[in-house]
């Protein structure tokens, strides 16, 4: 099995290698891509050191998998080019989620709807699979007619670019500026780039993203996307209505069957998820599970799970361990 990181020496190509390592695919070959000013480098894998390459060099190549998580332009100028040449890639960017041809998987949700021809796959954006592995359970269940999420995202969702940004400021220092203000010991009602109607670019995707993996396009979604002075996990605060009458013992019973979702909520002891508690873990974490008074079947929840893992790093590796096992190689 030959593997292909492009955008490698990113902070989410590095998380990826991270995860490849761990979950011990069966790679015979580990192929380091990234931009021409990276070209030699050497990124450590599975205790072995890679010299980085260049794109054409790594078509050239022909891995069996490419994982790309180099940004939409590259993804859109080069994705295209790998899967001609035999290669499926899995794109961690925005530039193909929403076409019509191309598959958005959470892999505990549709992986296993993938076939031999999808040689394109994107995966979807950090904050709709972490929101989306809750709602599906639920949805299946009691049929979702709306739902108004807030999220609070961390600096990390921003790549390096927004590290730096808040490690500076909170040495009093200056740096190139990852957002339009400061965000040590701030919060921006901002994530992503305003795009239209005064909806940014963050919340566009969940909307759009939610819709497409759970199949309905007329699914009522209300979106509000901040950033948070955390340096890795985002948070979810959510609010459901359901077409169904629901019993939150049932709500607990079917969140808890959902492989990926782990349950922490226990009031008495203030126990709920917190992005602190959750960097480093690839479960999606859901808490403050309670019934909303003011609307009939309505449902309150509190979402986080690590951004960099199963919001990017690991739900690709999950992708590629299911084309592995559908044996399309």
């Amino acid at each position: 099995m030959k593997i292909a990181v492009v955008g490698v020496t990113g902070l989410v190509g590095r998380k990826i290698t991270e995860v490849l390592d761990e979950r011990k695919l069966a790679v015979s070959s580990f192929v380091a891509v990234a931009s021409e000013k990276s070209i030699g480098k050497k990124i450590m894998f599975q205790g072995k050191a890679h010299s980085v390459v260049s794109l054409r060099q790594a078509v050239d190549e022909k891995p069996d998998i490419a994982i790309f998580s180099a940004g939409s332009a590259i993804s859109l100028q080069w994705a295209s080019v790998f899967a001609q040449n035999g290669t499926r890639v899995i794109d961690n960017s925005s530039a193909w989620r929403t076409n019509k041809n191309v598959p958005l998987v959470v892999s505990e949700i549709n992986g296993e709807a993938l076939g031999k021809n999808d040689f394109i796959i994107a995966n979807p954006n950090c904050s709709t699979i972490q929101l989306v592995m809750v709602l599906f359970p639920l949805h299946r269940k009691f049929k979702i007619k709306r739902v108004v999420v807030a999220t609070y995202q961390s600096v990390t969702g921003s790549g390096a670019k927004g590290l730096r940004q808040i490690e500076a400021e909170r040495q009093g220092k200056h740096s190139s500026a990852a957002y339009p203000h400061p965000i040590f010991n701030n919060v921006l009602p901002q994530a992503g780039e305003f795009v239209s109607d005064g909806y940014t670019s963050e919340e566009i995707k969940l909307i759009n993203e939610t819709r497409k993996i759970l199949n309905n396009n007329s699914l009522a979604i209300a979106v509000t996307a901040a950033r948070v002075p955390v340096t890795g996990g985002h948070s979810e605060a959510v609010n459901i209505v359901f077409e169904k009458k629901f019993d939150l013992e049932d709500v607990y019973c079917y969140l808890r069957e959902m492989p990926g979702v782990e349950v922490i909520d226990n009031p008495a002891d203030s126990s709920y998820p917190m992005p602190i508690f959750t960097q480093g873990k690839d479960a999606v974490f859901v808490g403050r599970i309670r019934r909303d008074f003011s609307i009939k079947n309505g449902l309150n929840l509190w979402i986080t799970a690590d951004n960099l893992r199963k919001g990017a790093a690991t739900n690709t590796v999950q992708i590629a361990e299911i084309l592995i096992e559908k044996g399309f190689f």
